[in-house]
């Protein structure tokens, strides 16, 4: 019996079962949090460059048509998703408003030369570890990022 209580062998495999899961768990959720942090960051910078690019009230040349070019709308999304190429970003998350000169509140729609541009974006992102999901509602954290900027009128 004695010996059996000193033998030793297989405690660190034993030390090893039960750290391992904990220090696996501190890792991913270091690189779950690291990416998020990512991912906002990338969206604000993102919608920043489109407000800039929707100021100016260019539109960017149609891809799919040669010689035309996209909607105001559309051409100040194909600029966020630009600047923010490792994110996929759909269509129904932007949402464009104006504040017209001298009105108190936003309106909807992109507006124009002198009135105040505002882009904003709601992106979920679904955490990667399976054991963080739980935390959050669905496994998922939204985020919403907005920039405003006063619209210039068109340079010719």
């Amino acid at each position: 019996m004695r010996s059996l209580r000193r033998d030793c062998s297989g405690t660190n495999l034993v030390e090893a079962a039960i750290i391992l899961p904990l220090l696996l768990l501190l890792t991913f959720g270091i690189v779950d949090f690291g990416t998020l942090f990512y991912v906002y960051l990338a969206l604000e910078n993102g919608v920043s460059q489109a407000t800039r690019f929707a100021i100016t009230g260019n539109q960017a040349p149609d891809p799919n048509n040669p010689g035309q070019f996209l909607s105001r709308a559309d051409s100040i999304k194909a600029a966020m998703r630009d600047a923010t190429p490792t994110l996929t970003i759909p269509d129904a998350a932007f949402t464009f408003d104006h504040l017209p000169q001298g009105a108190a509140s936003w309106a909807g729609g992109t507006g124009g030369p002198g009135d105040v541009e505002k882009v904003s974006v709601d992106y979920t992102w679904t955490l990667m570890t399976p054991i963080m999901r739980p935390f959050f509602t669905n496994g998922q954290i939204q985020m919403h990022v907005e920039s405003a900027m006063k619209n210039e009128g068109r340079f010719q």
